[in-house]
């Protein structure tokens, strides 16, 4: 049985910068056969070219690359990675090029220095875009080859660790820098120790007051309950030792950061902080874990809610541990931790722990896909945006945010972040499941869109071929994947009417003349025009009319002879303000701007019907489109060509109505269920204009009814009536 004694979060000082004698015992003390001679020669260039050069407290600047390589050899990594953590400044701040590395070393050291090597020498339009194209360029180079990352986080551990000599300012942004990007890297990639260390370092120089209050509290602490501590590893150890296992028990303090923010989230002083003191057991088997746990529990109340098992259920980046907080010696609480040895080095080690080495002395990485699945969504982000600031914001969401741990109905796990919808999972399964999803069973039971998942749920998509994105859905998805795949497709979907309403709008314009769109898109005149209006291609041109940026007046003028528009009629006048051409005399189903009778159009992506709160807007086609208010279409318009409008005394159009298109999710296998649904729109009236009714690869059946209603009222009363039939799961309106 071990039994060490507690230790304090190193941050305050560290030992003498290590020699390159040193570096190469430590990589003997785990290498089998090291290449000496490579190490050494990296040394000898990388000593050369930063001779000059010195750090901020006047010491030799080739102590940096070493103790950075000394990081590296921590992580017991290969000789390639320990040479580019040697040379990875000499690139950046000496006369040294990657061809040199190339040819003096090898291609691979080549390529990991120039994936930690910044973009000093390309200048950009901000700091903060700079950073950004920085870590794009080092996230690449990174999936790529992991230990790109292994060498930057090291670099920047030693940086963090001086960064006393820095300005208080300068200290504070890179320390802000590191809190926002490395330390939640440090944790993707497992490296407990380096992302617990990362974060203290930060907080000592973001928050200088706080930290040094808390440092002092924690160290006054621990001189006081030194015995208490020593104690409970006692205690611990032995119930363990005479259950028969062999444990090893140690103690130590919560890291600075998780403390603190503990104290802000709790709203409490540090002497309410009662379990401040985290004790780990690391024992052999896994079995061993559970009979640890069910020992310490039985000498222990247990506090509910605060036991987790992440060995079942390991994190994303592989960690592995019980957590259980209990009721220990005098009435304090206590958080205990229980893990095998191979456990602990993977929490402290991540993937580092992975890499091992082949009998020739070679290193190899082992193969574990699922600990990079969060660096391929990183990558597919990196291919989506154009603005790397807002690449870089995702970025920082993504590495921050908890997760929720789902599955689908086959037990497969699906880790999301925490806040995420069955939209989110549903874009996670495949984007096609994502843009026709149309419902959700949780459990069992059928949730809103809107419902927002927890661990262990099971999650079921219910999908529709006719189903399409909603603009909707934006404001309540949580994954960038959903959100950008919503946008993509609600991008392409107004592109693709805005060419129709181009191309319609173009022809129109055109046939005043004698002149034909098809016949004009196959001739040199409009590609020119394209060309001069710097349009990549036709295509774009006739979008950017229907969107109402270009006229088709416009177009026809530069692709018509003068001449041949002087023949021509004259064009109707265009409505100006509350000037508006009157149509012939019809129904006042809407009332534009006052007067009656002006010529509109009831938007189908909306459908309004007397009742609701409307909104106009003048098309390019000089007609008025009638939008529902808060229509999310309505959010890109121009606002200089919104028009006030009213539902008229003849709200209802004549005696027809309004079309409008209800969606019915029923169950299968009801009899007389359809039956009963058409006779709720018989007895009140309502004539059926179509009908659609299939059955869906869940087992359910979707409904689709379309026909025309008078006003709100009405629709009201269907939707009321057909909630109330037995079968029936839901009823929403359609929105095209």
């Amino acid at each position: 049985m071990a039994v060490q004694p507690i230790t304090s979060t190193p941050i305050t000082s560290y030992p003498a910068e290590p020699t390159v004698l040193e570096l190469l015992d430590k990589i003997r003390a785990y290498h089998p056969h090291p290449d000496v001679n490579l190490i050494q020669r990296a040394f000898v260039f990388a000593e050369q070219a930063h001779r000059p050069q010195r750090r901020k407290n006047g010491d030799p600047y080739i102590g940096h690359p070493v103790a950075v390589a000394h990081l590296v050899a921590s992580m017991k990594l290969d000789e390639a990675t320990i040479c580019a953590a040697l040379l990875h400044d000499t690139v950046e701040d000496t006369s040294a090029t990657i061809d040199d590395l190339n040819t003096l070393f090898s291609p691979e050291i080549g390529a990991l220095v120039d994936g930690v090597t910044k973009l000093n020498k390309i200048r950009f339009r901000s700091k903060e875009e700079k950073q950004a194209e920085n870590f794009r360029k080092m996230l690449i180079a990174m999936s790529q080859d992991i230990r790109v990352i292994l060498v930057k986080l090291a670099d920047r551990v030693h940086n963090m660790r001086t960064l006393k000599h820095l300005p208080a300012e300068k200290a504070a942004g890179i320390a802000q820098e590191t809190m926002d990007i490395f330390a939640p890297l440090a944790n993707r990639l497992g490296l407990g120790a380096i992302k617990s260390e990362l974060e203290d370092l930060s907080f000592r120089y973001l928050y200088p007051d706080e930290f040094k209050a808390l440092r002092d509290e924690v160290s006054l602490r621990l001189e006081e309950r030194k015995g208490y501590i020593q104690r409970v590893i006692r205690d611990i150890s032995e119930i363990v030792q005479a259950a028969g296992i062999e444990a090893e028990v140690t103690g130590r303090p919560k890291h600075f950061w998780s403390i603190h923010k503990k104290m802000v989230r709790q709203q409490i002083p540090f002497s309410k902080v009662y379990d401040h003191m985290a004790f780990r057991v690391h024992v052999e088997k896994t079995s061993e874990c559970y009979h640890v746990l069910g020992l310490i529990h039985e000498k222990w109340r247990p506090i509910p809610g605060r036991f987790k098992d992440y060995i079942a259920l390991p994190k994303p980046n592989k960690y592995q541990s019980l957590h259980t907080t209990v009721i220990g010696p005098e009435g304090q609480r206590i958080e205990v931790q229980i893990r095998t040895h191979a456990m602990h080095r993977v929490a402290e080690g991540g993937i580092a722990a992975h890499w091992k080495y082949k009998e020739d002395g070679h290193s190899i990485a082992t193969k574990d896909e699922e600990r990079f699945d969060w660096l391929k969504r990183l990558m597919e982000w990196h291919r989506e945006f154009e603005d790397p600031n807002e690449f870089l914001e995702s970025v920082k969401v993504e590495l921050f945010a908890d997760e929720v741990y789902t599955f689908t109905p086959k037990g497969e796990l699906r880790v999301l972040p925490r806040g995420s919808t069955p939209v989110d999972f549903a874009y996670n399964v495949h984007s096609e499941v994502g843009n026709t999803c149309n419902g959700a069973n949780v459990n069992g039971s059928i949730v809103p869109l809107t419902y927002e998942l927890r661990n262990g749920d099971v999650v079921e998509i219910l999908t529709n071929r006719n189903q399409r994105p909603n603009k909707d859905w934006l404001r309540f998805v949580q994954t960038q994947r959903a959100k950008n795949r919503i946008k993509a497709y609600i991008k392409k979907e107004q592109r693709e009417r805005s060419y129709e309403l181009g191309e319609q709008l173009l022809d129109k314009e055109l046939r005043r003349y004698s002149k034909s769109l098809a016949k004009l898109k196959k001739s040199e005149e409009l590609r020119e025009l394209a060309r001069h209006m710097n349009f990549d291609h036709v295509e774009e041109l006739i979008v950017q009319v229907g969107m109402g940026n270009v006229t088709a007046e416009s177009v026809a003028h530069a692709v018509v002879p003068e001449k041949v528009r002087e023949k021509a009629p004259s064009a109707p006048a265009k409505i100006v303000s509350k000037i508006m051409d009157r149509v012939r005399k019809k129904p006042a189903g809407v009332v534009v701007d006052g007067l009656e009778g002006i010529s509109h159009t009831i938007a189908k992506c909306c459908s309004p019907l007397p009742g609701e709160p409307i909104v106009g807007f003048v098309t390019p086609g000089h007609t008025i489109s009638v939008h529902r208010k808060g229509c999310l279409n309505t959010v890109e318009m121009d606002g200089q060509r919104q028009v006030d409008v009213t539902w008229g005394e003849n709200g209802s159009g004549g005696t027809g109505g309004y079309p409008v298109g209800l969606r019915v999710i029923t169950e299968t296998g009801v009899p007389g269920l359809l039956t009963k649904m058409t006779k709720v729109f018989a007895d009140l009236k309502v004539n059926i204009d179509a009908a659609n009714c299939a059955e869906a690869p869940d087992g359910r059946a979707e409904n689709l009814f379309r026909f025309h209603a008078k006003d709100l009222s009405a629709l009201n009363a269907v939707t009321r009536r057909l909630e109330g039939l037995k079968g029936v799961f839901s009823v929403s309106r359609v929105r095209e």
